[in-house]
């Protein structure tokens, strides 16, 4: 591999790592707040960019790719659920969310939603099925960076995955959620112009998209269809919703997606930031999907799919080009997989283990602990993709399909139905889930003809609705709840009344916990 591109990487990671530094000076992890949401200051754009760098990952340099270049046009309907999500996402919840965090004291998506709907059993199983399912998803970055980082240099893989998530590790743990953000902020900048420069350069070498659609035609005229490789998804408008919603509604149920309406400048940056996130959408989504499609005619003899785009760029341009593009391809990596593994460990250790284990744990002890977790969590990912690595398409697709089903009612009635309660969001998330996960597991998709994220998300929602009715004279929402949600639909910041009774400590939950302890396992 020519040294320029190599010298690109290097250069890269530098700025990256630069970017860590700089958050560390600006005192990010000095405290929770700090490390987990940035000191709740990052502006418009920069939550629009990692918002979106964050919910594209390395899916979109691999399994996107892969999956244009083995359906053809069906690969499109996940572009265009994509398209509008990040508007969507910022539009339905963002501004309210972000009020109603801060009202309620919360550092973490998992600590908001028990806040939200008080009870611990939400808090222990949300984060359970988190930190299970993101670290799934960290799994896909991981392979995604090792393949990527081997292609580009020539080194072994083991040395690659090391050399990734060394890099990711470092600035993550340098500034915490500050250097995540601004690091996604120019991370998603190398990727706009990467893999349009990709496009550009497969489009110039067949003459064009009609000259394009003509040879493929000649190939396979069934891969121009929207229905895939042989017609095979034709009708099946159950799993075209499925496309459709897993990556524009659905991740208004991922928690490591969710975070960052937690950690805007104000309220009213969310409006700002879905203009931002329209724009860099309608530029850079549909791009890996139709460079997949192209590579159908580049290369006909491509064993694996999921290296289609990899293998345009070190085919078709020049090396200092190829340099920056394979920069744009591990900045898409690397901006995931340092937000999956900051929200992992941060759930981890403030909601599962200073929740329930330690309830006395000081800011400091918490920070090192998340990054204790967070290193965990990379060693057994590193082990587990080096001697065995599956699809990242269908990791990243199981993983989101869950996530979303899970959590997608109880974060969009958060804020807009007053009564949504505790049973109403636990059973929600149980329903959800696991309709989801048997759906993918049992291979009901062929039977039924209905993707997975379809019927978790409407399970999980008419579990929300009916359960929430039936429990409200037996689990009412809380006044105190009621009156922050009020105070999250006005426009506007949170007023300073409260402002002064926000707590992001965990003192009351140490009390009720030591109660328990001691035997004394009253209710109130």
């Amino acid at each position: 591999m020519s040294g320029t591109v190599i010298l690109f990487l290097i250069l890269y990671y530098v700025v990256v790592l630069g970017i860590g530094y700089w958050a560390m000076q600006k005192g990010a992890g000095d405290d929770l707040e700090g490390y987990l949401l940035g000191g709740r200051k990052v502006g418009p754009m920069a939550t629009a960019l990692t918002l979106q760098s964050t919910s594209m990952s390395g899916y979109m340099f691999l399994g996107a790719g892969g999956l244009g270049f083995t359906q053809g046009y069906w690969a499109l309907w996940y572009a265009a659920g994509d398209i509008g999500g990040g508007v969507l996402n910022l539009s339905v919840i963002g501004r309210r969310m972000r009020k109603l965090s801060q009202t309620m004291g919360a550092l973490t998506s998992i600590e908001y939603l028990e806040k939200r709907y008080p009870a611990p059993s939400v808090r222990l199983f949300a984060g359970i099925l988190t930190v299970f399912l993101l670290g799934f998803y960290v799994l896909a970055q991981l392979i995604a960076g090792g393949k990527g980082l081997a292609l580009v240099t020539g080194i072994p893989y083991p040395l690659a995955l090391a050399i990734s998530i060394g890099i990711i590790l470092v600035y993550t743990f340098m500034g915490g959620y500050l250097a995540v953000a601004y690091t996604d902020f120019f991370q998603s900048l190398i990727m706009l112009v990467g893999v349009m420069w990709i496009l550009f350069a497969a489009l110039s070498e067949l003459g064009g998209l009609t000259a394009a659609n003509m040879a493929i035609s000649e190939i396979d005229p069934t891969l121009l269809s929207v229905w895939g490789r042989d017609l095979g998804f034709q009708g099946q408008w159950g799993v075209v919703a499925g496309a459709l919603l897993i990556f524009s509604v659905g991740y208004m149920g991922w928690p490591h997606v969710v975070t960052r309406h937690m950690a805007m400048s104000a309220p009213a940056t969310a409006r700002r930031a879905g203009l931002w996130a329209t724009i860099w959408n309608l530029f850079f989504v549909p791009a890996p999907y139709l460079v997949g499609i192209l590579a159908i005619v580049i290369l006909p003899g491509l064993d694996d799919p999921e290296m289609a785009i990899f293998r345009v760029a070190a085919l078709l341009l020049p090396a200092a080009v190829t340099g920056l593009v394979m920069a744009a391809i591990m900045a898409a990596i690397m901006s995931t997989a340092d937000s999956l593994l900051l929200q992992t460990g941060s759930i981890a250790s403030r909601d599962l283990y200073e929740r329930f284990i330690n309830p006395n744990a000081t800011e400091k002890q918490m920070v090192m602990v998340s990054r204790g977790l967070v290193l965990a969590i990379a060693i057994v990912g590193y082990v587990i993709a080096l001697v065995e690595p599956p699809s990242v398409f269908g990791i990243v697709i199981f993983a989101t399909s869950v996530l979303g089903s899970a959590f997608l009612p109880a974060y969009v009635c958060a804020v807009w139905w007053r009564k949504a309660n505790t049973p109403g969001a636990l059973s929600s998330m149980i329903v959800g889930a696991s309709v989801s996960f048997l759906w993918e597991f049992l291979g009901l998709v062929e039977t039924t003809q209905l993707a997975p994220m379809l019927t978790g998300v409407v399970s999980s929602t008419v579990t929300m609705i009916v359960v929430s009715l039936m429990t409200q004279k037996s689990h009412p929402v809380p006044t105190n709840i009621l009156a922050a949600m009020h105070e999250t639909a006005m426009i506007g910041p949170v007023s300073k009344q409260f402002l002064a009774v926000a707590d992001v400590t965990l003192t009351n939950e140490a009390a009720v916990i030591e109660n328990m302890r001691n035997g004394d396992i009253r209710h109130d």
